[in-house]
């Protein structure tokens, strides 16, 4: 097959605008309006200015700030309740030090950024990918390993805990995005799309859960997508792969929770929308201010650091990146008319229009020119 010789400009963000989006306001409200601690002196206020307690403006205020303080309970005691958590003790501090964390697909994007970020954090790394990690941190360990096969996980796993240790930490990152109609995908395609997506969190899972099961601690992260809660036109094994994520994320809760009597192992699902990582450098996104405001794209950076907050935070739970994520499972429940048109103004049916695989490119593919690679920044 012939080198790609000509790709579409990828979208560039506008750097002035950058923080500019729905995002950072909700993060202020979340610490103003929809803060009980700051709600609480609104009716104070009032009342110190000489209102009566019984003036509607102070009434009104309490009702909200009674409102808003239920919402967050409830919340927080949902948070409790998964992680079998207690009302007064907050949980020791992780020692990052003594953490072991296997990492797929750390060789790029995310995952690079990742291991290096938890690197410096003292924490020793286990890199598995098809390509060597480029890193100056000692603390990180590559292992040449095809994630999608078996065989070479079960034996590179064998490998970590003899040389390296038992994990206490999964992160399941390896992914690839093939960007196809249904019928262009070829056997390969697919096979690629469900091996390195949907297959390889088995493997790890099978390979290296045991130690965590001995333990009867530790985290296990599953990097699905925004697209796995929703279909969009070209990327329909894409989109299943990442469904399967999510619901194997689900079965593996309350495996651990009720079958293997684990509670005390965490999981995370992080369910990212569009990222600017070289994987979806030549996606095609509306560029009307609007659109970038409700749905901005994400820098590798901001899901790294939920990340590793999350770990931090010894909570299982659900990442919902950016904020307008948190609707996309809701969108199915509209009438269909509604349902087509938020379709229709995300542009998701035609993102792809223009795209070229510039990641996890197979041999039977070709190669990308070094020209172009340059030209575009990839």
């Amino acid at each position: 097959m012939e080198p790609v010789e000509q790709l579409e400009q990828p979208f560039e963000p506008t750097p002035i605008y950058d923080n500019l989006d729905i995002d950072l306001l909700v993060k202020v409200l979340a610490n103003t309006a929809l803060s009980p601690f700051f709600v609480f002196f609104i009716p104070v206020f009032y009342w110190f200015q000489g209102a009566k307690v019984s003036d509607p403006v102070i009434v009104l205020s309490a009702v909200y700030y009674v409102f808003i303080s239920l919402f967050w309970f409830v919340k927080w005691t949902s948070k409790l309740y998964r992680n079998q958590g207690s009302l007064f003790f907050a949980p020791r501090d992780l020692d990052w030090s003594e953490q072991i964390v296997v990492l797929t697909g750390g060789s790029s994007g995310i995952g690079e950024l990742l291991a290096n970020t938890l690197a410096v954090k003292n924490v020793t790394v286990v890199v598995l990918d098809i390509k060597p990690i480029e890193t100056e941190n000692y603390n990180i360990v590559y292992y040449k390993c095809d994630v999608s096969k078996w065989d070479e996980v079960q034996a590179v796993s064998k490998k970590v805990i003899e040389e390296v240790g038992e994990p206490t930490i999964l992160i399941n990152n390896a992914g690839v995005v093939q960007g196809k109609l249904i019928v262009d995908l070829t056997e390969a395609d697919v096979n690629q799309t469900f091996g390195v997506n949907v297959l390889s969190n088995f493997w790890i899972l099978k390979a290296f859960l045991p130690s965590l099961l001995k333990a009867k601690t530790g985290h296990i992260v599953t990097m699905a997508s925004a697209l796995g809660l929703t279909g969009v036109a070209q990327m329909s094994d894409y989109c299943a792969s990442k469904a399967a994520l999510v619901n194997l994320h689900e079965s593996l809760r309350y495996e651990l929770d009720n079958r293997y009597n684990c509670p005390k192992i965490r999981t995370t699902l992080v369910c990212p929308g569009h990222v600017q990582t070289r994987m979806f450098n030549t996606v095609t996104l509306p560029t009307w201010p609007l659109f970038k405001f409700l749905a901005p794209s994400l820098q590798p950076i901001t899901v790294v650091k939920q990340i590793i907050t999350a770990l931090d935070d010894q909570h299982s739970q659900t990442l919902l990146l950016p904020f307008y994520v948190n609707f996309v499972p809701y969108v199915q429940l509209l009438p269909s008319y509604l349902r087509d048109l938020a379709q229709k103004i995300s542009g998701a049916d035609y993102a792809m229009r223009n795209f070229v695989k510039v990641s996890g490119r197979r041999p039977d593919e070709g190669s990308l020119l070094p020209e172009v690679e340059d030209e575009q920044g990839l």
